[in-house]
């Protein structure tokens, strides 16, 4: 016998109670929230959807530890892939890598067409490797550094590299949010994409235009910033485009579609060779032993150091060294703290059946193809919002809207297409959603600030339903 659902009023208090928490732990730590404080606000809302629901609604203990240890199995690989890119950052950095590529991009990228060349080169670079969380890692951090030397907001600039990175991952045949969202509404995947055009390459062509008009007015006191920089890097780094050596292998590997996770560990190693050729220099700053030791083991323990521990080059310049600095591995640990909390949150809700009872009236409000398409993408939003994961939120909404779409007479196609316009895409708009936390880590730039300029995120799940409204290409059975 299936337990009543918990009215949907009663299903929102723990939504409200985190919003509350959190608004108080942002007045109360700034930016430092996600340090501690906003895992405190996830697990006290968690506390009182248990509460509520083994009091009130008799739900026993044993669901929701079922529902966390399936919940917590899914992100394994996602925590796999965070510690990655921490040592891929570290490696990058203190090889030369990164450095070398805002050496000459602050040279060839003009201040005033940066933003524009940004979000076509991520795009470009997330279309063929299939993963956004890649291309921001490695090509969006180069990225962020020229944008610093350009004197570009460094909000602004992420804002242009994650619509880039979100555009190419959403329009990618290699993207796992892609091959989810298709797969699960039994959607084939090239039809897929070909159906998400009539509402992705609008958004795209909007949010190009807004960066053009964005770049228009910068660049004023670009000039003193490149020549600072330039001489700071060449006087620090052994700049050499050899060094450019590893990422060219590492297109290689994304190119023959080796899984995410591996590119990244092996394009770490190759890093941490280069750095060991190119750098020997810098690692033996960074390991700097207190007491005697071999240089090779210097070397070893500069180069462990880099790979799992904060790194602090100095330059010359105050600026450019908060820049080179990095945090490995030990710098993702607060965010993925912070996923395991907002998972198990996720999970307590799923096992609860609040999130589902909230979903409900939401379907139950559908009453034309507009409203169908506008709940399906707030729904997905939502599930952003509420389980703090995007292969979650498509899965659910995909789930749960299936049958809608099958009893009104739309394709598939349609579902599967307006999933992602919102789930995959509003993921990182998020703070403690795996996205918008991974995001903001690797970057080094707050939610909140690269959110308003993140465009193509904005724009997309209004795009799907402004189409809807016009009915292009939207056919019934």
């Amino acid at each position: 016998m299936s337990r009543p659902l918990p009215h949907p009023l009663v299903a929102a208090i723990p939504i409200v109670v985190l919003i509350i928490l959190l608004a108080i732990i942002i007045a109360l730590f700034g930016s430092d929230a996600l340090s501690g404080g906003s895992q405190v606000a996830l697990l006290m809302a968690l506390a009182v959807c248990v509460f509520i629901s083994m009091v009130f609604y008799r739900v026993p203990w044993i669901r929701f530890e079922q529902q966390i240890a399936k919940t917590m199995g899914g992100v394994a690989i996602t925590v796999l892939i965070l510690l990655a890119v921490g040592m891929l950052a570290g490696s990058w950095m203190v090889s030369g890598i990164v450095p070398t590529l805002i050496y000459y991009g602050v040279q060839m990228l003009s201040p005033q067409f940066f933003l524009l060349c940004a979000c076509v080169i991520c795009a470009l670079v997330s279309l063929l490797s299939g993963s956004s969380w890649t291309t921001i890692a490695t090509i969006g951090v180069a990225l962020l550094g020229i944008s610093h030397a350009l004197g570009i907001s460094e909000a602004v600039a992420a804002g242009a590299i994650i619509s880039g990175a979100y555009f190419g991952d959403k329009m990618s045949p290699l993207s796992d949010t892609t091959i989810l969202a298709s797969s699960t509404t039994g959607v084939d995947i090239f039809t897929h994409i070909r159906y998400m055009m009539f509402t992705t390459m609008p958004a795209f062509a909007i949010t190009l235009i807004i960066f053009a008009m964005i770049g228009l007015g910068q660049g004023s006191d670009s000039v003193v910033h490149v020549g600072q920089y330039t001489e700071g890097l060449a006087a620090t780094y052994n700049i050499s485009l050899w060094t450019l050596l590893v990422p060219v292998l590492t297109a290689v590997l994304i190119v023959r579609r080796v899984p995410s996770l591996i590119v990244l560990f092996l394009s770490a190693l190759m890093a941490g060779v280069m750095a060991l050729v190119m750098q020997p220099h810098i690692l033996m700053q960074i390991a700097s032993p207190a007491e005697e030791m071999s240089q090779a083991g210097t070397l070893a323990r500069g180069l462990a150091i880099t790979y799992f521990g904060p790194t602090n080059v100095d330059t010359g310049y105050a600026e450019l060294n908060e820049l080179v600095s990095t945090g490995g591995m030990a710098g993702m640990l607060n965010t993925i703290w912070l996923i395991i909390c907002a998972m198990c949150f996720g999970a307590v809700m799923v096992a609860s059946g609040m999130i589902e009872s909230i979903t409900r009236v939401v379907i139950s409000w559908v009453r034309n193809r507009v409203g169908l398409v506008a709940s399906t993408a707030g729904t997905g939003f939502f599930l952003n919002i509420t389980t703090g994961d995007q292969f979650i939120s498509i899965v659910l909404t995909a789930n749960m809207f299936q049958n809608v779409y099958e009893r009104q007479g739309y394709e598939p196609r349609l579902l599967s297409r307006t999933a992602e316009d919102s789930a995959t895409v509003t993921s990182v708009l998020v703070p403690w959603n795996t996205c918008g936390m991974t995001q903001s880590t690797v970057l080094g730039v707050a939610t909140i600030a690269y959110l308003p300029y993140c465009f193509f995120n904005l724009l997309s799940p209004l795009m799907t339903i402004i189409v809807a409204a016009i009915g292009w290409k939207i056919k019934r059975r």
